[in-house]
């Protein structure tokens, strides 16, 4: 009797519902953010936030300065880890709490911040976990297909946390164009924020906006053209332009429109608001290259390639 049938059926129903909670399928490697000396963003918000409900005295600004890496190690000391000054996964375990319906302070705080950044949920961030709350808790826990309690687990924190966010575009420092993958602008806090800081500076030198291209899906995993922008830590942008529209129109570095003195700046920026955290900078510009700016790499003459990192990654592409 030819049973492959019945064998197949199985099989079936089994990739039907992966494909189902294909979110939750990425969320199964889903880690917390290492952070560290440098960062930038939603997630090293959320440790000043945690450190100054725990009385340490911060200034709540998502830079992740010598004062935070200071609270970091002091922090560590008094749980029984060791005192890096890096937020791993065990500072993490021990900065982080469950809270629900009724908690307030620093904590509701991190969690409104943390659903508006990477969901646009809109909340007032007022540090008061109410209905509304609830609701864009039980929102996202159903996104990242986990049980949608509207309490936030230890389980939901990873998942949050780990969850990448875009660029806030705007009319002054950030704008987006599309290489044909859509809205493939995610990318993890410190890489969409550090991202963020670079371009206020290029804005304030008046060199007009940063254009952003690709960065990666919402869940991560490969995407269409490229063969790296899976965490969620490789940027593309375009290079400057002399009459400074490289929102609307593309340019490279052979002709003439192309304006290397703004160009530079933005590679600056984008270093100094990331120190410790530039793996590499991909652009064929041989003057930049010369100065030790960029790396030439095939098919990089019309944008800049940033490969952001972490103080301690799965990853070696991304590990600093």
């Amino acid at each position: 009797m030819d049973r492959r049938p019945r064998l197949l059926a199985p099989l079936l129903l089994a990739c039907l519902a992966l494909a189902v909670t294909a979110p939750g399928a990425f969320a199964l490697s889903a880690r917390y953010p290492t952070q560290s000396l440098g960062n930038r963003g939603t997630d090293v918000r959320a440790i000043e936030a945690m450190l100054i409900a725990k009385g340490y005295s911060l200034t709540f600004d998502g830079v992740f300065g010598v004062d935070t890496r200071a609270a970091v190690s002091e922090f560590q000391e008094s749980r029984g880890l060791p005192a890096t000054g890096i937020v791993n996964d065990a500072t993490w375990g021990r900065l982080l709490s469950q809270i629900g319906p009724g908690s307030v302070g620093m904590p509701v705080v991190v969690l409104q911040r943390q659903l508006n950044e990477k969901r646009r949920a809109h909340l007032v961030t007022d540090g008061i976990y109410g209905s509304t709350t609830k609701a864009a808790v039980i929102a996202f826990q159903k996104h990242m297909g986990l049980v949608a309690t509207g309490s936030v687990t230890m389980q939901t924190w990873r998942w949050l946390l780990w969850h990448f966010e875009t660029p806030a575009f705007n009319k002054t420092s950030v704008c987006d164009y599309s290489v044909g993958n859509g809205l493939a602008n995610w990318g993890t806090g410190a890489a969409i924020g550090q991202l963020e800081a670079a371009a206020k500076v290029v804005a304030k030198a008046g060199y007009g906006r940063v254009s952003v291209g690709d960065v990666g899906f919402e869940h991560g995993g490969a995407i269409p053209g490229h063969l790296s922008h899976r965490d969620g830590l490789d940027v593309d942008v375009r290079p400057m332009r002399d009459a400074n529209d490289q929102c609307v129109a593309r340019t490279n570095w052979r002709v003439a429109s192309y304006d290397r003195t703004a160009t530079r700046a933005l590679i600056k920026a984008i270093r100094a608001t990331a120190p410790g955290h530039i793996k590499l900078i991909y652009f064929n510009d041989p003057v930049l290259i010369r100065e030790g700016l960029v790396r030439a790499h095939s098919g990089h003459d019309d944008h800049l390639h940033i490969r952001y990192c972490e103080a301690i990654h799965r990853n070696p592409l991304y590990d600093c």
